[in-house]
């Protein structure tokens, strides 16, 4: 599963600030009560109060125990094994219901048993039949909405194998609602404009399973320690494509328009990765050596598709070879549909992705969805092919396909892009750290979609990079390959994957495992440097984190430094909760690197100033540091540093140093005034550079430095191919000033659909008053997706309530809606933004705050009722 959220991961965000931290921390030491004793024993006042304190702390501390017993949440005890799944489904469109007829193949799992209980929500039958060789036979069953209780005709042993047989109907849209911020819903089963009332949106149906809402549609035991083959059978209209887990094994002409598709799964797997989509996708067909795959888009997205999806055999062969398991499934699909409620799902054979990777040829060129193509591949193995016993164990899927991101951008495009992906992720675990620090593995959650946060994902992903550091990488990927094959086609849970290291590495990992999956937290390291004898640097490092709560650290670190251009480094282990570090480094040096590469998981402070800074910059072997130099300077406000580094950053081999240099110049266009052959740099990165963010941010630091001087060659720039440097130069025109825009040439891009190109359009209707643009706005917002329409409803917004005569009205409809209806957390916020443009209308205020009372996700709810309890005090 990837979230919505990562969205925000893709390479130009990863570009997100992590300077060095430079607070300090402090530990807050507790003193005991000292406790006196009479010389005859007796207790004294003082004893009765300390007796009395120490009761209360036990009543608290049994209290706390209580809690975390009542709380615990232990994995599906399994009484029943399902063995096999066979589905024969039809579709009402116009209830938005399934018909079903199901029949599961059951034994008992060890001991005798003689009722059966199945997941069902909100499902409707009449009756169950037994089956078991020739005896079939009605049995009798209570249902409470979620479940079904099937009374067998016999106590039964697990040398009984039967099938239990029903035909039903099942209502997804029944009870829907919920979920969290990386599954936005829960129906399971989710009909998309079914009755062809939208226009230009294509009808279609999709799963979506984890964590329990495949029972939303077929009975089973909706638990990811419980695996089984399955059968479905699809009836689809005959102009429809259906795909769905394992192989198309069959397809039946049921005449007056109708087809009935059979998809067989015969390798086992878990309820909530079964799957399947319908609609009237393309395919674009390629191929792994003998492994089919099929990429399934909207027709008209073909070219696009190829492009987005185009590293996929390679990536499965790099992940095979490096994991040593051949990629383990009959075929691979990636299917992009609409309005899904996550980023994407790793559905065996059969993942899907939201509809951010719909693209035409022309958008994919600067496509940037290799992080999430490999994140759900990458589950094939880990979290498909070996599965969490639990959802408390979330992290053995999540954070390996986290990781794989590192692994794929290290592969591919080099060490320094997979650590900019790493900070990012690092990044993610410390901004939910500050409010919230649990276990990694942790069985107290109080619903299953708690887990998936960035302690499961981000967290757990450094975690595994700091092990393959540890352990060195040929290690690291054998003992990979042993946990895979070990457990294939079966449920795991966090010490398998300890033993699994420990049984390849002969090293004893219950230290690293203890305080990094067993328990909360991360290490906050403060450094001191004593240059003082520059031949033998000292250096001290104390662990402020609060270890009443937070575990003292083993940690090995890296300290490393330049004679010349020649790196040295060292490696110590961290022990204590203060140690001292002597280098013995011989050669005078003058400043050392902590965790240069940016491989540990930790908060670190230290005393460096913006020189040392600059020389870390210069002198620095990893892009990575290099880009941490940058960046810190830029947040420092350090001019004179930051100024005789801008050249050589322009010049940087790591485009995001080369890219961060860029949004600097922006903020100080003068020094390209100053140094004109830092202006003609500039715009030979504009035409020229290798990487498209980098030559779009060259045009938008020529914008900022003098629009009108380089207007000539935004009007060439705007024709690029791709939509980054294209939308730049016509951002870039629009900034002009007014006498020498030419409005034709603006309104020659006015038909475009990439948000990239229309956000200019609608600055310069904004900024010159154009009248009569509401349609065209209102069209807009109808036609733009994803991302893009987020960024573009700041302007919708604007727009509208400068000239209200254009259609405020419709507007104010449109925004209501999408904050009211649209799946994504992220558009909703975005339209409630843009309806505070209209707040000041009391009328308008009101249906705002109706709105916002039937939100169900908790920061959308906080941020709306911090802004409408403002409004509402201001009117």
């Amino acid at each position: 599963m990837n979230p919505l959220n990562e969205l925000q991961q893709k390479a130009s965000w990863y570009l997100s600030s992590f300077c060095v931290t430079f607070s300090i921390f402090f530990l807050i030491s507790c003193k005991s009560a000292d406790v006196s004793v009479t010389g005859g024993g007796e207790a004294t006042e003082s004893d009765a109060h300390v007796s009395s304190s120490d009761s209360l702390r036990l009543k608290t501390l049994i209290a706390k125990k209580e809690q975390a017993i009542a709380s615990y949440k232990q994995s599906v005890r399994r009484d029943f094994d399902i063995l096999h799944t066979d589905l024969d489904l039809a579709f009402d469109y116009q209830a938005q219901t399934v018909i079903g007829k199901a029949e599961l193949t059951v034994k008992p799992f060890f001991l005798s048993r003689n009722e059966l209980v199945l997941d069902a929500q909100d499902f409707e039958f009449d009756e169950l039949f037994f089956i078991q060789g020739e005896q079939r036979e009605r049995v009798p069953f209570e249902y409470d909405e979620k479940k079904i209780y099937i009374h067998l005709p016999r106590e039964l042993t697990r040398a009984d194998t039967f099938q239990i047989a029903f035909d039903y109907t099942a209502f997804p849209e029944r009870n829907a609602g919920g979920g969290s911020k990386a599954i936005t819903d829960t129906k399971g089963l989710y009909f998309i404009d079914p009755l062809d009332t939208v226009p230009d949106k294509p009808t279609m149906i999709w799963t979506q399973g984890e964590t329990a809402h495949n029972s939303k549609w077929f009975p089973t035991i909706d638990s990811p320690n419980e695996k089984f083959t399955q059968l479905i059978k699809l009836t689809v209209a005959d102009s429809l494509v259906s795909i769905g887990n394992g192989e198309l094994i069959k397809q039946e002409d049921l005449g007056n328009g109708f087809r009935k598709d059979y998809w067989e799964m015969k390798l086992l797997h878990s309820a909530y990765l079964t799957a399947f989509a319908i609609g009237d996708f393309s395919k674009v067909e390629a191929k792994w050596e003998d492994v089919p795959l099929g990429y399934f888009v909207e027709k008209g997205y073909e070219k696009g598709a190829e492009k987005v999806f185009q590293n996929t055999p390679e990536m499965i062969g790099f992940f095979s070879e490096l994991l040593g398991v051949r990629y383990p499934w009959p075929k691979y699909d990636q299917i992009v549909v609409r309005d899904f409620v996550s980023g994407a799902m790793e559905n065996t054979t059969a993942s899907i992705f939201m509809e951010e990777l719909r693209l035409t040829a022309r958008e994919a060129i600067d496509s940037e969805m290799d992080y999430i193509i490999a994140h759900e591949l990458f589950h094939q193995w880990f979290g498909d092919y070996v599965t969490t016993e639990s959802w408390a164990n979330l992290t053995l899927n999540e954070g390996f396909a986290n990781y794989s991101e590192f692994l794929w951008n290290e592969y591919k495009y080099g060490p320094d892009e997979a650590k900019l992906k790493l900070i990012a992720e690092t990044e993610n675990y410390f901004a939910e750290a500050e409010t919230k620090q649990v276990d990694l593995i942790r069985f107290e959650y109080v619903d299953a979609e708690d887990m998936f946060d960035s302690h499961s994902y981000s967290k757990g992903g450094a975690i595994l990079h700091m092990l393959r550091e540890y352990l060195g990488a040929e290690v690291f990927y054998e003992s990979l390959t042993y946990y895979l094959e070990q457990h294939a086609f079966e449920n795991v849970e966090v010490n398998d994957l300890r033993l699994a290291f420990e049984k390849i590495s002969g090293e004893d990992l219950n230290w690293f495992f203890n305080q990094w999956f067993l328990d909360k937290g991360h290490p906050e390291l403060q450094f001191e440097v004593d240059y003082s004898d520059p031949s033998n640097v000292l250096i001290s490092v104390r662990q402020t984190q609060n270890l009443l709560e937070t575990p003292l650290y083993q940690l090995p670190l890296e300290i490393s430094w330049y004679e010349e251009r020649d790196r040295k480094s060292r490696q110590f282990m961290i022990t204590k909760e203060y140690q001292e570090i002597i280098l013995e480094n011989e050669n005078p040096v003058a400043l050392v690197f902590i965790d240069e590469e940016k491989n540990l998981l930790a908060v670190k402070s230290m005393e460096l100033n913006a020189n040392q800074m600059r020389s870390q910059f210069r002198s620095s072997e990893f892009g990575i540091a290099r880009y941490e130099a940058l960046d810190s300077l830029a947040a420092w406000e350090a001019v004179t540093e930051l100024e005789s580094i801008i050249p050589a950053a322009l010049e940087d081999e790591f485009w995001a140093v080369r890219e961060s240099a860029l949004s600097i110049l922006q903020g100080y266009p003068d020094w390209l005034k100053d140094t004109p052959e830092l202006a003609r740099k500039v715009l030979q990165l504009a035409k020229s550079d290798e990487r498209n963010s980098v030559r779009a941010g060259a045009i938008d630091a020529l914008s900022a430095f003098s629009p009108d001087e380089y207007y000539s060659a935004f009007i060439e720039l705007a024709k690029d191919s791709s939509y980054l440097v294209a939308g730049s130069a016509l951002m870039g025109l629009v900034s002009a000033s007014s006498e020498l825009i030419d409005p034709s040439v603006v309104e020659s891009y006015a038909s475009e659909r990439n948000f990239r190109m229309l956000i200019p359009i609608a600055e310069y209707y904004i900024n010159n008053e154009v009248a009569g643009k509401g349609n065209w706005f209102l069209d807009q917002a109808n036609t733009i997706s994803g991302e893009g329409l987020y960024y573009y409803l700041g302007y919708f917004s604007e727009y509208f309530s400068r000239s209200p005569e254009e259609g405020e009205g419709k507007a104010v409809d449109f925004l209501l809606d999408k904050m009211g209806n649209d799946t994504r957390t992220y558009i909703r916020l975005g339209a409630f933004q843009g309806l505070l443009a209209f707040s000041d209308d009391a009328a308008i205020l009101e249906r705002i705050s109706k709105v916002a009372a039937q939100e169900s996700d908790s920061e959308l709810v906080t941020y709306y009722n911090y802004f409408l309890e403002t409004l509402k005090d201001e009117n």
